[in-house]
């Protein structure tokens, strides 16, 4: 379970009885095959039908994002009068990418579309816009009143900047907390009526300094500062003193690879809530004395994965402030709850759902130690937003194979089926995930997310094995959906798929395994995901003739690494938008004082295009025009070493594409279809 919104406090629930069926003709009926139905490239590459579910604050309406095709609206529905068709707000030219009720009758909307920088030459890419509107698209408004633009340069970063909010206020029914992101006064954190657009600057920007914090009154107290002393780089934090002066704390040094946040506040105006790896492999949360200076109680620590937060009551009343349940970077973004009445509503949730837990095994990878315990595999929930007495709630149901529903549940008694992220997806065509952990040849407990082909279809294996390392590297992946669609895509044409989290992981798995990772690039990294590869063969799941690597970004680099490697187990490679010298592309990130410190100098290795004559398999390289993550030379340069010297190598530029998310349906069919041709054909897994 996940309160990833607004928490849920139930005094009691009743039982969950009704589930009726959807809110209005325009949604799809449920997929009954008769058999299982393989999904087409076409199905695979749809836009999820819904999406961004979110409830006002009065709970009186709840809207969505809609999409059939390239068509892309939001639909608001009354609460109480579903039989009403929905307003309907659409678009011309950006897409919605979410939508969220910040006040009654207000929506703040994420948007996004390609836009063309004209400097000396055209730059593609895209842009993302926040925007406030109200529950008709009648009146559309930036969040923060921005001075008229002077010149065309002040005009073309106006467009592509967006106020990001801070704290939405929730006992407020008008006001906001907003930072500015545009300039000379970037960094200013403004208090705005978002009813008449007024905004009064609270906090002036201060150089080398963000990361705001407010208290559970909405009061700025805690912030970051980054600055350079005769140690290193290092990041402070900061609380304002009684007199309103801000004062340094705790400070710790990028190049330790120390982490600390503040993720809440007590009731208790001196303690703050702090999340710090600082002395130990995994982020736990401490209480922290403001006045006193001091680290206080561990009140949270996952044994095997990082914390990650906390999840408080925000409305005023009886139980403001209480401790609902602390987050954590599990399989997928997890929370321990700890309120009693909160697992009273997760028990009753679980039974009117079906939801139920399996037995999982977690290893430390810093410890070896392991445990037995009990996890959501198949499917799990989400609380994803509440109205303010929570008599109005959205769940999501989801699964790794298993696409999101959502339900609307109202009054603690009723349950109704809203709408289906992917009503043409037949699950059980897409096979199963699982969490498994292997040892690397120096003895490292490596994670990893196994997916399997359905049994039904496809039999018991050996499998043809494709290994799906992440981008980053210091990402990583969940036991969620995947919403590329390349993990679906495989497992329902038969595939086995690991997805490893290799050493210079760095999100969730402790700092072992993250600095494991360092200057290893095309080595101990590389040889992480051979030995699942190897590992996969030896439990009978892989076949040792059919295993091939596909990556996308920093996964792409490690595709082009597979492809060179001397005596190579893979029999293909596929690298998207991949890293192909690491010099180049570090020369273009690293020039701020904090990542030169933390993280250049544990990108050392082997560059693959200085490499291109040693590529002994075939490899697909492709890339996105508008990709301004990794530029597109990365891959060009590598692809045309190698053609020059006949080296089996495709490649496959993509209009519209820059580093994700797909802007079309058709943008994500050309990549995914190459990616089942090459397969099939170049690699020779299609044929019998």
């Amino acid at each position: 379970m996940g309160l990833r919104t607004k928490v849920f406090f139930a005094s009691s629930v009743a039982l969950l009885t009704m589930i009726s069926s959807t809110v209005t003709a325009q949604n799809t009926a449920e997929i009954k095959p008769a058999g299982i139905k393989i999904p087409t490239i076409d199905e695979l590459a749809k836009n999820p039908k819904f999406s961004s579910f979110t409830v006002s604050p009065n709970g009186k309406h709840f809207a969505a994002i809609e999409k059939n095709g390239e068509k892309t609206q939001i639909l608001v529905w009354e609460t109480e009068n579903l039989s009403k068709a929905p307003n309907v707000i659409g678009t011309a030219v950006m897409k919605f990418t979410y939508v969220s009720f910040i006040k009654d009758g207000v929506l703040m909307v994420g948007t996004f579309q390609p836009f063309d920088f004209r400097f000396e030459s055209v730059v593609k890419t895209f842009i993302g816009k926040t925007l406030i509107t109200d529950i008709t698209g009648s009146k559309w408004l930036d969040p923060l009143p921005l001075p008229a633009p002077k010149t065309n340069t002040d005009a073309l970063e106006q467009a592509a900047s967006s106020a990001s909010l801070l704290d939405p206020l929730v006992n407020d029914p008008d006001h906001v907390l907003l930072v500015n992101n545009f300039g000379v006064t970037s960094g200013d954190i403004y208090k705005v009526n978002i009813r008449n657009g007024k905004a009064e600057k609270i906090q002036r920007a201060v150089e080398k300094t963000g990361g705001y914090q407010t208290d559970l009154e909405g009061n700025i107290r805690a912030r970051s500062r980054g600055d350079t002393d005769s140690t290193g780089y290092y990041f402070a934090l900061e609380f304002k003193n009684e007199k309103g002066e801000w004062e340094e704390h705790l400070r710790s040094y990028a190049k330790d690879r120390d982490q600390g946040s503040i993720v809440g506040f007590s009731k208790d105006p001196n303690i703050a809530y702090l999340a710090t790896n600082r002395g130990r492999d995994k982020i736990a949360i401490y209480e922290y004395n403001i006045k006193e200076k001091k680290i206080g109680a561990e009140i949270f620590a996952h044994t095997f994965f990082d914390a990650t937060g906390i999840e408080q009551v925000h409305i005023k009343g009886p139980n403001f402030g209480d401790i609902i349940g602390f987050n954590y970077s599990g399989p997928r973004e997890d929370e321990e709850i700890v309120n009693d009445k909160v697992l009273a509503f997760d028990a009753l949730i679980r039974n009117a759902l079906n939801i139920k837990k399996d037995k999982v095994k977690f290893v430390d990878p810093a410890t070896g130690n392991y445990a037995n315990t009990e996890y959501d595999i198949d499917n799990y929930y989400n609380i994803v937003d509440t109205s303010l007495d929570k008599n109005v709630v959205i769940i999501e149901v989801a699964g790794p194979k298993q696409p999101p529903a959502y339900y609307l549940l109202k009054d603690k008694k009723q349950l109704m089926l809203l709408g289906r992220a992917r009503p043409e997806i037949d699950a059980k065509s897409l096979g199963t995930e699982e969490l498994v952990y292997y040892k690397a040849r120096d003895g490292l407990d490596i994670p990893a997310f196994l997916h399997k082909p359905n049994p039904e279809i496809y039999g018991k294996g050996p499998y043809p094995t494709v290994i799906h390392p992440h981008g980053g590297p210091w990402a990583r992946d969940h036991m969620d959906w995947d919403w590329s669609n390349w993990t679906q895509l495989l497992t329902s044409r038969g595939y086995a798929v690991l997805q490893p989290q290799y050493r210079a992981t760095a999100d969730g798995w402790g700092k072992k395994l993250w600095l494991a990772g360092d200057k290893e690039w095309g080595g101990k990294m590389q040889d992480d995901k051979d030995d699942g590869a190897n590992w996969l063969v030896a439990q009978g799941i892989a076949d040792k003739d059919k295993i091939a690597m596909f990556g996308f970004s920093y996964g792409g680099y490690a595709s082009m690494a597979a492809s060179i490697r001397p005596n190579g187990i893979y029999k293909c490679a596929i690298a998207g938008a991949g890293v192909s010298n690491i010099d180049t592309i570090w020369a273009k990130f690293y020039q701020n004082p904090y990542f030169r410190e933390a993280q250049a100098p544990t990108v050392k290795g082997m560059s693959p295009e200085l490499f291109v004559d040693k590529i002994s398999i075939p490899i697909l390289v492709y890339h996105g025009e508008r990709d301004q993550t990794v530029p597109i030379e990365q891959s060009l340069k590598f692809v045309n070493k190698a053609k020059k010297l006949g080296k089996p190598v495709k490649y496959l530029q993509i209009a519209d594409y820059a580093h994700g998310p797909a802007w079309t349906e058709g943008v994500r069919k050309t990549e995914l279809a190459a990616i089942e041709d090459f397969l099939n054909n170049d690699c020779g897994f299609g044929k019998k």
